[in-house]
């Protein structure tokens, strides 16, 4: 079985699904007020909030004859910190490239900022 993320991702490849946690950032809603918008059955809408459930990224609550799908953001946390993460690791590459970059090219900062103190 696949990982959390994994699911979350794999959940969130598909268009419709994006579109419906999109809607659920603003409220939640019932199935039938979720599907109203899409020219697919309720069935089909069933079928994406059953994949988002499983990754995690919605719940199911009983409001009396209501069921609202809740949308679950501590699912975004997850995300957002392995996003960080490798963005952060990208980030470090290109500073490390920029100063190879620079040496390379014989910037030297002191000297700039000598030659600013020197104009001055």
């Amino acid at each position: 079985m696949a990982d959390q993320l994994s699911k979350v991702f794999a959940a969130l490849a598909d268009p419709t699904r994006r579109d419906i946690v999109a809607r659920l950032t603003v409220s939640d809603a019932t199935v039938g007020e979720i599907a109203e918008p899409y020219d697919v059955s309720l069935q089909a809408v069933s079928k994406h909030l059953k994949v988002l459930e499983d990754a995690g990224l919605v719940s199911r609550t009983r409001e009396a004859q209501r069921r609202p799908v809740h949308l679950e953001a501590e699912v975004f946390d997850l995300m957002t910190k392995w996003i960080e993460r490798y963005r952060r690791q990208a980030e470090e590459r290109f500073v490390r490239l920029d100063a190879l970059l620079d040496e390379m090219n014989g910037v030297d900062d002191d000297a700039d900022t000598t030659t600013e103190r020197d104009a001055g």
